[in-house]
C-alpha cells in the first residue's frame, strides 16, 4: 500500500513546523515543494522531503504532484502564502485538478487584491475603511487629499505589514509613494492602495469553516510603521460587541464567497463600530494557532489538515485561558551578536513558549513590518493579569545585543 502523503506548497517560518509536526502526528508523509526549499530552515533540520519547483506554475506543480502519486497516495495538498499571496488559490486549483478538498480558487483571488477585496465587501455593505487605488504620486496625493490625512499607504497584496506605513504628512506620504513606485516590491505593475486610517483597537478573528474560534486583540509598535508587539487571546470584550464582530465577520465570508476552511479577519473597532481591514483566506501565522490551541483548546493546524485529507474536524473548546504572545523586536539595525536566557525565560512557570527565529551573528536591518521580529515568548493562564506577569517576569530573563553597523546612522 503506497504510503499517504499531505503536499506542502512553499513553506513558512511558523506555520511550516507546526504544519509539518501536525502531519506527522496525523500519520502522514509531509512533502514540501518550493522555489527554493533552503530558505526554510526546517525542512532541512528535521529531513523533511523538499522538492524544488516553480511554484508560481499551475502547470510545473501539477507536473510534480502527479509523478508523486506513483509513489505516493497523496491525500490532500494545502500550502502558505507568506510573502506570495498567490499560493492558496493556486493550491485550490491543484486541488480541483485532483479532486481533492480544497478552497474555491475564484473566491480566493477575490481576496489577494486588496482593492477588489474592499469592493466587493463595500458592495456587500460591510464597513471598510474610505480606500481608492493610485498608480502615480500624482493620484496618491490627490486621493490623499480627498480621503483625508493621516492615510495609510500599502500594496494591495501581500502580508506581513511589508510595504505598508501610516502617511501623517504631505512628506511622509511623499517618501513612501516614493519607496512603493521604486518597483522593489512588485510582481506586476506598480498600484498603490490609499486608505482611511481607521483607529481604534485591531482585532483578529479566526473562523474554521463558518465558525468563530476566537477573537484576539493585536497591538503594533509606534508609528508608522506596523511592526508587530503582543497578540492576546481571548479579547475582553461585551457580549454585545462580540455578537457586533461576529455579525461583520460572516458577512465578510458570505460577500466573498468563502466558507471552507480557515479564514482570519482583521478589523478595528471605531467610532462607527467594526471596520474590516483585510479578509486573508487561510490561517494567521504562528503564534496565532499556538495562541489559539492554549487559550481554546482547538489545534487549528491539525483540524485543517483532517479537513484538506477529508476527515471530519473537531473544533470542540476544551480549554478557557488567557494566552498572549510578545514579540522580540529589533531596535536598531547592526548585527546581532548574541542572545540569552531563553532556556531560563523557559522554564517560568506559565511559560509556553520562547523562541528566536535568527541566530547570533546575522545581520539585521529593520524593514518596518514582520521581518524587525526577532523571536517571541508565549505565556497563558487562567487570569489575565496573571499571563501578563508571567510574560514580564520571562522576558526579564532575556537578553540580546545587536552591534550597530560600523559608520551608519541608526533610524530613529
Amino acid at each position: 500500500m503506497a504510503r499517504k502523503a499531505l503536499i506542502l506548497v512553499e513553506g513558512h517560518r511558523g506555520n511550516g513546523p507546526l504544519h509539518v509536526q501536525a502531519a506527522q502526528r496525523l500519520g502522514l508523509h509531509p512533502i514540501t515543494l518550493a522555489a527554493d526549499p533552503a530558505q526554510y530552515g526546517y525542512l532541512a533540520a528535521d529531513s523533511i522531503e523538499a522538492i524544488r519547483v516553480d511554484t508560481s506554475n499551475l502547470d510545473a506543480l501539477i507536473r510534480e504532484c502527479s509523478r508523486l502519486r506513483a509513489a505516493y497516495d497523496i491525500t490532500g495538498i494545502t500550502g502558505f502564502a507568506g510573502d506570495d499571496e498567490s499560493v492558496p488559490a493556486t493550491v485550490g486549483k491543484l486541488c480541483q485538478h485532483f479532486d481533492l478538498p480544497g478552497p474555491t480558487p475564484a473566491s480566493i483571488e477575490r481576496c489577494c487584491d486588496k482593492f477588489v477585496q474592499h469592493q466587493v465587501l463595500a458592495e456587500a455593505g460591510v464597513p471598510v475603511p474610505a480606500y481608492r487605488v493610485a498608480a502615480n504620486a500624482t493620484e496618491v496625493e490627490s486621493f490623499a487629499t480627498e480621503i483625508g490625512l493621516p492615510v495609510i499607504l500599502k500594496p494591495p497584496a501581500g502580508s506581513g505589514s511589508i510595504g505598508v506605513r501610516l502617511c501623517r504628512n504631505v512628506d511622509e506620504l511623499a517618501d513612501h509613494t516614493t519607496y512603493l513606485l521604486g518597483g522593489k516590491i512588485w510582481r506586476s505593475s506598480p498600484r498603490i492602495l490609499v486608505e482611511e486610517f481607521a483607529q481604534g483597537p485591531h482585532y483578529s478573528i479566526e473562523i474554521m469553516g463558518t465558525e468563530i474560534i476566537g477573537i484576539g486583540v493585536l497591538d503594533f509598535c509606534s508609528p508608522p510603521h506596523f511592526v508587530y508587539r503582543d497578540l492576546t487571546y481571548p479579547a475582553v470584550m461585551t457580549d454585545e460587541d462580540y455578537n457586533r464582530i461576529t455579525d461583520v465577520s460572516l458577512s465578510c465570508l458570505r460577500a466573498l464567497g468563502l466558507g471552507w476552511g480557515p479564514t482570519n479577519i482583521e478589523l478595528r473597532w471605531t467610532k462607527r463600530g467594526p471596520v474590516v481591514i483585510e479578509v486573508n483566506p487561510r490561517l494567521a501565522g504562528s503564534p496565532a494557532p499556538e495562541l489559539v490551541q492554549l487559550a481554546y483548546g482547538v489545534d487549528l493546524v491539525t483540524e485543517h489538515i483532517k479537513l484538506v485529507i477529508g476527515d471530519e474536524w473537531n473544533l470542540r473548546r476544551s480549554n478557557s485561558q488567557t494566552a498572549v504572545a510578545w514579540w522580540l523586536v529589533a531596535d536598531r539595525d547592526g548585527t546581532l551578536e548574541y542572545f540569552g536566557g531563553e532556556s531560563l525565560a523557559a522554564t517560568v512557570l506559565g511559560v509556553a513558549e520562547v523562541k528566536f527565529y535568527i541566530e547570533s551573528k546575522t545581520p539585521i536591518i529593520r524593514k518596518g513590518d514582520y521581518r524587525d521580529c526577532i523571536g517571541h515568548v508565549i505565556a497563558a493562564s487562567p487570569c489575565p493579569a496573571k499571563t501578563e506577569t508571567i510574560l514580564q517576569r520571562a522576558s526579564d530573563l532575556i537578553d540580546w545585543s545587536i552591534t550597530p553597523f560600523p559608520n551608519v546612522c541608526e533610524k530613529g
